[in-house]
């Protein structure tokens, strides 16, 4: 059973930086790419990264696009997510989740599941 763990979220003032983890168990990271979403209150999920555990290749949403870095250890199992130049819009709660298929052929609405539980980041101005 695929099981993700996000950890790595907290409080951040405007413009600084968090990283956040993503572990997972349960499954072999090559044959899985990795997602990281997110979803503040009031609003829908929205899907901002990708890395595929086979080629390390990824992709990224323009709203993140330049600021977040995604990156994996698949030593360690683990997937993270480097959040940089923060703004209070990226106020939510990020989850990571798997798909078997290849980042490039992937829709963030559609091909994720085994979520995380989520870690809270909050960004204050």
């Amino acid at each position: 059973e695929v099981q993700l763990v996000e950890s790595g979220g907290g409080l951040v003032q405007a413009g600084g930086s968090l990283r956040l983890s993503c572990a997972g168990s349960g499954f072999t990271f090559e044959d899985y790419s990795i997602g990281w979403f997110r979803q503040a209150p009031g609003k829908e999920r929205e899907g901002l990264s990708c890395i595929s555990g086979s080629d390390g290749s990824t992709k990224y949403a323009d709203s993140v696009k330049g600021r977040f870095v995604v990156s994996s250890d698949n030593a360690k199992n683990t997937v993270y997510l480097q959040m940089n130049s923060l703004k209070p819009e990226d106020t939510a709660v990020y989850y990571c989740a798997a798909t078997l298929l290849i980042c490039r052929y992937t829709d963030y609405a559609l091909d994720f599941g085994s979520w995380g539980q989520g870690t809270q980041v909050t960004v204050s101005s």
